[in-house]
């Protein structure tokens, strides 16, 4: 039986173990050219004579030797047949020598995005193109690569990817249908309706997809997970057992692999693949279409609860917060706010698509800003029960909003996790007869950053404080192909244990 990975919107097949590593579609189609000419011209065969043998236009071989077709099974075995060599030979993942090598990472870099942007013309290569020279332009797309990724690598990339990022899931709602439907299929074809979702459920979903889970006690740093493509094995740290909800870390893991994710060639795409990855794991946890019932039944009685989501199906608060803002505008018809708040009131996440107003950057980037004293993510922390629901009216200059606002605790420390929404669709919600409420003016500095005229003329001559400065703040933004996790050593955790 062929299987395949699955698609946005396909139903995926369960994936064999016998045929890990060996389906054909795998292989790279440039390396597999190159195997071919490699083998080819080694015995001094030209492309007609391979053609005769094979009883295939010499057109069409080019093209599979250019690595821009790729060849049926049959023709690949009759091509290997022909050359004395094995198909298995051929579908080696590595270049078959050290020229070939160079050639195809060169025409990688002459064909790359980046390169065709800064209209770098392309060389031709072929056999006349000598060793030297393409050595030289191989190192010279590459300290390119080097000095352009430096630029990326700043801060102000990173804050100006997240605002992109930001507007393209303000646009949509923050629902993403693909997703939902691919989550869907594979929950329906494993069983899963709804409720709670599992351990043992999870790693139904996992050998569906045809991947294994293996929990490890040495994982390197910053990685929360591993995926090993080669033997469809995903690794979790087994010392954070107890620590992390491990079913929504093996399915993002999942959800990277079920989207057909790229590794990611900007901070952009690691952020929107992120981004897609958490919706999918919640997506599965729990299902569009039982979530979206209750929430109905619940906005019917005028008792919609972010924590009866969340005790319902066995999910953090923030999860459950998430979750919401995606179902909310679609199937509700209610637009929300949700924010991430620390202690000292900093902003680690935000979304908005009901017109409430964030402080922003003067790149317009909004994590990283303080959220308002008056806004009750940040009132949470005054009261005497922190880790109750607390709930909030606040005026601010675009209208009034209800929000509820919860402690949840993290190894990083405490954080209010807030969903909002404005005035009209309070009467829908658990907590809308609160009598606190709150004025703000924010963005505006007189809000609540800049001190009275009183305390300013008082103490602006005598105030010197010593500032904590965050190395983050400094630093560029983490290398790697995923920013934070050092490529050297994941490489090295999957050499050590692929023999296992």
């Amino acid at each position: 039986m062929t299987t395949k990975k699955p698609v946005r919107g396909e139903i995926p097949a369960p994936l064999p173990p016998a045929e890990v590593g060996k389906r054909h579609h795998d292989i790279d189609l440039a390396t597999l050219g190159a195997r071919i000419r490699y083998a080819r011209t080694s015995q001094g065969m030209t492309l007609t004579v391979l053609g005769e043998r094979v009883k295939r236009a010499t057109s069409l071989l080019s093209q599979i030797e250019n690595g821009k077709r790729e060849p049926r099974l049959s023709l690949l075995t009759a091509i290997a047949a022909a050359l004395g060599v094995s198909v298995e030979t051929l579908m080696q993942p590595s270049p078959p020598n050290e020229r070939a090598a160079l050639e195809l990472e060169l025409n990688e870099c002459q064909t790359s995005a980046e390169a065709v942007k800064m209209g770098i013309p392309q060389v031709h290569i072929g056999p006349r193109l000598p060793h030297d020279a393409l050595k030289a332009l191989v190192a010279t797309h590459r300290k390119l690569r080097q000095i352009t990724k430096i630029s990326l690598d700043s801060p102000e990339a990173a804050r100006k990817a997240n605002q992109q990022l930001h507007i393209e899931m303000h646009h949509k709602d923050n629902y993403l249908a693909d997703i939902e439907q691919l989550a869907t299929e594979i929950t329906e074809a494993t069983g899963f309706t709804g409720g709670p979702l599992l351990q043992s459920g999870v790693e139904e979903i996992a050998n569906y997809l045809g991947f294994s889970i293996v929990k490890l006690p040495d994982l390197p740093r910053g990685a929360r997970s591993i995926t090993d493509l080669k033997h469809q094995r995903i690794y979790l740290n087994s010392l954070e057992a107890r620590d992390r909800d491990q079913r929504n870390l093996i399915l993002r893991a999942l959800g990277d692999q079920a989207l057909n994710h790229p590794k990611p060639t900007s901070y952009h795409e690691f952020l929107r693949q992120r981004v897609e990855a958490n919706y999918f794991a919640s997506a599965v946890l729990m299902p569009e279409t039982a979530t979206v019932a209750q929430l109905m039944e619940d906005k019917r009685r005028r008792d919609l609860s972010i924590l009866d989501l969340s005790d319902r199906v066995a999910v953090t608060y923030e999860t459950a917060a998430h979750r919401f803002t995606n179902l909310a505008t679609r199937h509700l018809g209610i637009t929300a706010h949700f924010l991430r708040v620390g202690t000292d009131g900093t902003i680690y996440k935000a979304y908005a698509n009901d017109g409430v107003v964030f402080p922003t950057h003067n790149d317009g980037s909004i994590e990283g800003q303080l959220a308002c004293r008056k806004f009750g993510a940040r009132q949470l922390f005054e009261q005497i029960d922190p880790a109750a629901p607390y709930y909030q009216y606040t005026d601010t200059p675009t209208g009034t909003y209800w929000s509820v606002s919860k402690l949840e605790h993290y190894r990083a420390g405490d954080f209010s996790i807030s969903v909002g929404t404005p005035f009209e669709h309070a009467q829908f919600f658990r907590g809308r007869d609160t009598p606190r409420r709150f004025q703000s003016s924010c963005p505006a500095a007189t809000c609540c950053r800049e001190p009275s005229a009183d305390l300013q003329a008082k103490w602006a001559r005598y105030a010197w404080p010593s500032v904590k400065v965050h190395s983050h703040l400094l630093a560029a933004t983490p290398p790697g192909t995923f920013p934070g996790v050092d490529d050297r050593e994941v490489y090295e955790f999957l050499d050590k244990h692929a023999a296992d």
